[in-house]
This record gives C-alpha cells, structure tokens and sequence, in this order.
C-alpha cells in the first residue's frame, strides 16, 4: 500500500527508489551493498534515477540469484491512491488506474529483501533489482550497469499476471515517429493553396486499417502487432495545418515479420503523403525516426532458472504455467545481456486501464514464492 501511494512514472521514480533504500538500510542492508547507476544518463527524456541494486553474500554455496521489478508506473496511475476491498486493492479515484504494474512486483522483491536480511537463515548469493524506466522502452535494463550485479546466474523477474504463470518469451518492439508536412494556408479564404498534414495522416491510417495492417495483423501464418498512439498538431481550426507529428510502434515475435510491419506503414504514409495535393499539384512529405527498442526472446526449455521457479510454484500448491508475452518486458534485455530471466506474475490484474486491481491472494503466494526462490530451496 506505501509503494502504491508514491507517484513515480517512467522517469520520475527517484522518491520510490529513496523509500526501498531506506527500507534496505532498516532491515540492516549494508550501505555497501546498495548501489544506483546512472541509467538515467542514457535513457531517453530527463529521468531522475538509476537502476538501484542490493548485492547479499551467500551464507550456502550456489549459484547466485537476481530477482527483479520496474518501478515506475504509466501517465494514467498519475493521482492514484490505493484502497482495500476485501481481497483486492483497486484505485479509489475511477479515472487513473492503479500502478499495481509495477508496484506489487517492487514490494515482492522488496518484502523479500527484507525477510532474508531480518531472519538471517542461509541463503545463497543474492542480487535485488529495481529499474528505472521500462514502461517507455525498457530503457533501464538496457542500460543497466551489469558490473554491480555480483554475476548472477539465475533470474526472476516479478511483473504481470498470474502467480502460477511463468512468461518464458516475450515479443520484440519497435518504436517510431512519423513527422507529415503539408502547406499552411488561410482555410476560409484559399483551403486549395494549402496541403493539410491532418488530411495525409488520416490517409494513411484508414489505409493501414483497411489492409489489416494495424492493430492485430495475420498475414501468410504470421501474426504482430502495431498500433499509432499519438498525433499532434494543428493550432486553428483556420489554418491548414501544415505538420503533424505521430507516435506508433510495431511488434512480433519473428524480427523479419517486424520490419515487414514497419515498411508497411512507411509505404503507407509515403503513399498519402504524395496523393494529398494543393491546386498547384504541390504535395507534402513525410519524415521517420524508428528504433529498436527490445529484440524477441524465447528461454530454453530446460533454462534453469524457468525450472527452479516451476519447482518452486509447485511446491506453493498451484500448477505452473508457461506463458510467451505480446509486450515487452525487462527480460528482454536482460536475457540479452547475458542473464536469462523469467518472469513470474504477484496478481496484476487489467494493467494500464482504469479496471487496474490488485488480487492479494495471489500477490501472497507471488511472496512465498519468491522467498523459497531467493533461499534457495527451489
């Protein structure tokens, strides 16, 4: 509930990362073995916080384990205040959503932490991670300081869904901006000396719809997905307007079918871009800036850390399932960055919606997990 009720969106998670700290530092964390990098340096935008990590030495020999949360929240959890009902925490305002993605997988990280710092029974060698900024790219994990990690070897990460589930793959995403230009005019007085950069969007987009190419695409037995999230432009209603600039993103599993979504919806607005003309036969233009922001992944079936967390969901009575996501998450890159990583749900339900609600039966059993992972039984 304390971790629900810090605001802290996608490069704002500078006063949830103070209160896991502090928390470390009461439990009798080292000071040592507490650590920010500058992640936030190479991120995107004018973040306020690194990645923070907390190394523990191993009272038992083993493998060292990492167990992993983002902190930060989407725009929508802005204002958001938690309450209790019965067995769900939900938003007590109907309009923002929750921020229990990913709140609920920080204090499960944390609760953990905590327990294996007060209790002092053996453990192996452990790493406890909070990133910074994955809700707008996975920007801190892909830009995470893997040197104060400590080198481990098997990973969880606690994000979405279910406890029982285990998200073994996940797609890889794409991001882009398409800037259309057209040609200012007076709308009332000469609308056909101008070239309207709303018109060419719009163009565009009703082509891709109408092709299959946004939303949810099947095309010969291969799937993705894309989507345009935003549009901005325009300051009169008389004016033509003469740019607009546009935010999307396209995402599959197969990399070859991504570039495929892409190049689709670059012909698309090129193709609009040339058929929206002024009297003067004048057209306007687009211009695109993409990257990549996170490539597929699939673990190997018999990954160890994908068996110990099957292993350790079945010892807390519930029967484990595998799971591949349609979103990207910090295994992503983590898993390219040399340290596979599962990720396990802590009772998320309806993220980034204003439906967002906690189960805590399932964030419970999400703890009990963890906690039989980071002592290493399982």
């Amino acid at each position: 509930m304390q971790l629900l009720a810090i605001a802290g969106a996608s490069g704002r998670e500078q006063r949830v990362m103070q209160f896991i700290a502090r928390r470390l530092r009461r439990a009798g964390a080292p000071d040592d073995a507490i650590r920010f990098d500058q992640a936030h340096r190479r991120c995107p935008g004018d973040g306020q916080a690194g990645n923070l990590a907390c190394t523990l030495s191993g009272s038992m020999r083993g493998p060292r384990r990492m167990f992993i949360a983002h902190a930060d929240t989407v725009p929508l959890c802005r204002g958001a205040r938690p309450v209790r009902r019965g067995n769900k925490i939900v938003p007590a305002d109907k309009h923002t959503a929750l921020g229990a993605d990913n709140r609920s997988g920080c204090a499960v990280v944390l609760a953990t932490a905590l327990e294996i710092l007060r209790s002092r029974r053996p453990h192996p060698p452990l790493t406890f991670l909070w990133t910074v900024q994955e809700e707008t790219g996975l920007h801190g994990a892909r830009h995470l300081r893997l040197g104060m990690l400590g080198r481990p070897r098997l990973a969880f990460n606690f994000d979405g869904g279910s406890a029982e589930k285990l998200t073994v793959g996940a797609t890889g995403g794409y991001r882009m901006e398409i800037c259309v230009t057209g040609i200012a005019a007076h709308a009332g007085g000469a609308p056909q000396d101008g070239v309207n950069a709303i018109t060419i969007a719009s163009v565009a987009i009703a082509r891709l719809h109408r092709e299959g190419w946004l939303g949810r695409i099947n095309k010969s037995g291969r799937s993705g997905t894309s989507n345009i999230g935003s549009i901005a432009g325009g300051e009169a209603t008389n004016v033509v307007t003469p740019e607009v600039v546009l935010r999307g993103e396209a995402r599959s599993h197969e990399p070859t079918f991504r570039r495929r979504i892409v190049r689709a919806i670059e012909r698309e607005f090129r193709c609009a871009a040339r058929s929206v003309r002024n009297r003067e036969g004048v057209c306007g233009d687009v211009r695109f800036d993409g990257r990549l922001d996170y490539e597929a992944f699939k673990l190997p079936d018999d990954e160890p850390c994908v068996l110990a967390a099957e292993a350790a969901i079945a010892d807390s009575g519930c029967r484990p399932v595998r799971a591949i996501s349609g979103g990207g998450l910090d295994a992503n890159w983590l898993s390219a960055r040399g340290i596979p990583t599962v990720t396990l749900g802590c009772g998320q339900e309806n993220g980034h919606t204003v439906s967002e609600r906690l189960d805590l039966g399932q964030f419970h059993r999400a703890c009990r997990v963890a906690l039989r992972l980071a002592r290493g039984q399982r």
